[in-house]
């Protein structure tokens, strides 16, 4: 039999594991955080290589974790259906019922005959939607709304682009990720991590009040819409500029969407959803002004908190399969032949995000990662935010963001104590980079979404993400340190 180059890298995860698990002692007091270093590197050459399929590789922790006693079998496989994997088949389901009735062209082809017909400003308008409305709600529900139009987008252009259709693909889906992303970062509402360190914040320096929203966006906006700027141009340069060329008529779009004629029973159910969605999502949560707050509509509820975004994609599923079709008698505007084109792969890929995060968490070695910042008194401060940046990334890249920064606030509290410094010097940074996770498709769910389309090579998001992990780390350094210290 042939050996291929994917045998050798199959050979090469597990093999590299069991070197660090026989070689390397990463905390003599606590063995399995060097366990749990093995599974994350075994891991990562295996998403890298692409060795096997994606799905198999999210199947390591399920196996690895009870095999190596960090954790029971049972605890780690019910990370594989955290509420947010909900959100995502909530938000496909109802992606699929916008493709069904043809809703995507008519919201794709009224994008394009507003920002144009050059492949550039088309990124450029996906990309500045995406971010404002991120700025208010998480970025996972924001790229689950837009993903329709985004692909109707590719759809609509494929026949006309001359040649690198793929490349054209690739920069507008990574675009939508990584715009939602950035949103995020503007608004202490924009994503879960900065709520979580605003609550953390409060309750521990209740005397502090040098934290409010307008306070978080004065320093926030610039940081997010800077490096908004920046990664539209790296992704235009690295899969636009001269590369990918348009031929058609701005006039094209406007005369095609009028041919769409008015809207037929079911588009107008499905776009009705389609915003309540929209509505329900920016609605759901409190937003805190600092001086006032608007509550959210959970609180109807009687645990407010039980409430999260993919109760609202999972009811807008429903209410597709119980309303009935009138151009398919006897059907409704979803029926379960349509959700069977849900990509479990990508399911389970995410899922075994939320099982590394775990992993991470129970064996000590994320608490590791961060200790040895304590290396650092004395150190001067931009140094030190650097450092800080630097290994929340890190940690960020294979947890999600809220996990990433739930295991590092607590150490940056107890971080400036020992250091003596400002504690928004420590936590703003270390919230800001909880949110650059842009290197594979397991540290964001906006990341998983888009690479679940196969449009995007691994190879691509890992060199483009590592440029961005690293523009992201400088620009929060620069900003924090100016505007703190």
């Amino acid at each position: 039999m042939k050996i291929h180059k994917k045998h050798i890298f199959q050979i090469l995860g597990p093999l590299l594991a069991t070197l660090i698990w026989l070689f390397i002692d990463l905390d003599p007091s606590n063995r399995q955080a060097t366990l749990m270093a093995g599974i994350a590197i075994w891991m990562c050459v295996w998403w890298f290589t692409e060795a096997v399929g994606l799905a198999v590789t999210a199947l390591i922790p399920v196996l690895m974790l009870p095999v190596l006693g960090i954790s029971d079998c049972k605890i780690v496989a019910q990370q594989y259906s955290d509420s947010i994997i909900f959100l995502f088949i909530g938000g496909f389901l109802l992606a699929f019922a916008i493709e069904k009735w043809c809703l995507h062209k008519r919201i794709a082809l009224k994008i394009l005959s507003i920002v144009g017909t050059k492949p550039g400003t088309i990124l450029f308008g996906v990309m500045l939607a995406t971010y404002l409305i991120s700025n208010w709600i998480s970025n996972t529900a924001t790229t689950m709304m837009l993903f329709s139009a985004v692909l109707a987008l590719i759809q609509e252009t494929k026949q006309y682009i001359e040649k690198n259709q793929g490349k054209f693909a690739a920069a507008l889906l990574l675009g939508l990720a990584f715009s939602a992303t950035i949103g995020g970062l503007a608004t202490p509402v924009g994503t879960p991590p900065n709520m979580y360190f605003f609550k953390a914040y409060h309750q521990t320096f209740p005397l502090n009040t040098d934290l409010n929203f307008l306070k978080w966006s004065a320093i926030a906006y610039p940081i997010s819409a800077l490096f908004l700027l920046i990664t539209f141009l790296v992704l235009f340069y690295y899969f636009i500029y001269n590369k990918v060329k348009l031929n058609i008529d701005k006039a094209y779009f406007k005369i095609s969407y009028k041919q769409l004629g008015v809207f037929t029973w079911e588009e107008k159910w499905v776009f009705s959803i389609f915003i309540m969605s929209i509505i329900l999502w920016f609605s759901r949560a409190d937003i805190d002004f600092g001086n006032f707050k608007i509550y959210g509509w959970n609180h109807l509820f009687i645990v407010p908190k039980f409430i999260d975004d993919s109760f609202v994609a999972l009811l807008a599923a429903m209410l597709l399969f119980l309303i009935p079709s009138k151009k398919n008698d006897g059907q409704a505007l979803l029926i379960w032949e349509d959700a069977k084109k849900l990509r479990y792969d990508i399911i389970l890929m995410f899922g075994s995000g939320f099982a590394l995060a775990y992993g991470f968490e129970i064996s000590g070695l994320s608490n590791w990662l961060a200790a040895n910042l304590q290396v650092l008194k004395g150190v001067s401060p931009i140094f030190i935010i650097l450092c800080i940046c630097i290994v929340v990334t890190i940690i960020s890249e294979f947890a999600s963001n809220i996990a990433s920064i739930q295991l590092v606030i607590p150490i940056m509290i107890a971080l400036q104590k020992d250091l003596d410094l400002p504690p928004l010097l420590l936590m703003m940074p270390a919230t800001f980079a909880a949110s650059l996770g842009f290197m594979l498709p397991i540290a964001t769910a906006a990341n998983t979404i888009v690479f679940g389309t196969k449009d995007i090579q691994i190879r691509d998001m890992l060199r483009v993400g590592f440029l961005l992990d690293a523009i992201g780390i400088i620009i929060i350094t620069l900003m924090c340190y100016l505007y703190l210290v």
